[in-house]
């Protein structure tokens, strides 16, 4: 069988694999900034070493795909949509060996409890999403998912204003709603100096 970890430097991941060990492990940033990318990445190698893989993303999430979750750059994965937590534990078998779940900061917060149990019946869980809301304040479950996670990833963007490294998400479209899901059509990624907490777009009439 492939080893998942024979190219990762990581000897604790290595040991927690082959102690049949669960653990979490979170993949934040902001838009634009890879995480599905990463999530994606981690999920095939997850499969080349023929584990058994359930993905899952929000049902409200359509932007590319309603059955497959997908990055900026055009990557894609198979998933299964769905609305609740209790809704994804539905699908997951006792023999599932990886969840991997995009778009977290859409999930109830019953999202916690959830991966917390996946893990202790040694599941791994991957979980991507955004760590900060348009506003720049934290946008949960995000940050209770990363105070439980073994592993965590901060991935980062380019300014599109200054080309500097981006960890916000600027949102340019008249909208107070804290859920407004879109992609370029709606948001940029601003560093700090060029971000400010609300939309720049013209007021609409």
């Amino acid at each position: 069988m492939v080893e998942e970890f024979a190219f990762d430097n990581s000897e604790e991941r290595r040991k927690a694999r082959a102690n049949d060990t669960g653990w979490i492990e979170v993949i934040v940033g902001s838009m634009f900034s890879g995480k599905s990318e990463e999530l994606i990445r981690r999920l095939n190698r997850a499969r080349i070493a023929r584990q058994r893989v359930l993905v899952f993303k929000p049902q409200i999430d359509a932007r590319y795909s309603k059955q497959e979750i997908a990055s900026h750059s055009g990557q894609t994965h198979d998933s299964i949509p769905v609305s609740t937590t209790a809704e994804m534990l539905s699908h997951i078998a006792d023999d599932t060996q990886v969840v991997g779940i995009d778009e977290g900061q859409f999930f109830d917060l019953e999202i916690i409890d959830a991966v917390n149990r996946l893990a202790s019946e040694g599941k791994r869980v991957i979980i991507a999403g955004l760590d900060q809301d348009f506003m720049g304040k934290p946008f949960e479950p995000m940050p209770q998912l990363l105070s439980i996670a073994e592993f965590i990833t901060k991935t980062h963007a380019i300014c599109v204003k200054c080309g500097s490294t981006a960890n916000y998400s600027q949102r340019t479209v008249e909208s107070e709603a804290r859920v407004e899901v879109g992609a370029a059509d709606k948001y940029e990624a601003r560093c700090r100096r060029c971000f400010i907490p609300h939309s720049d777009a013209p007021t609409l009439a």
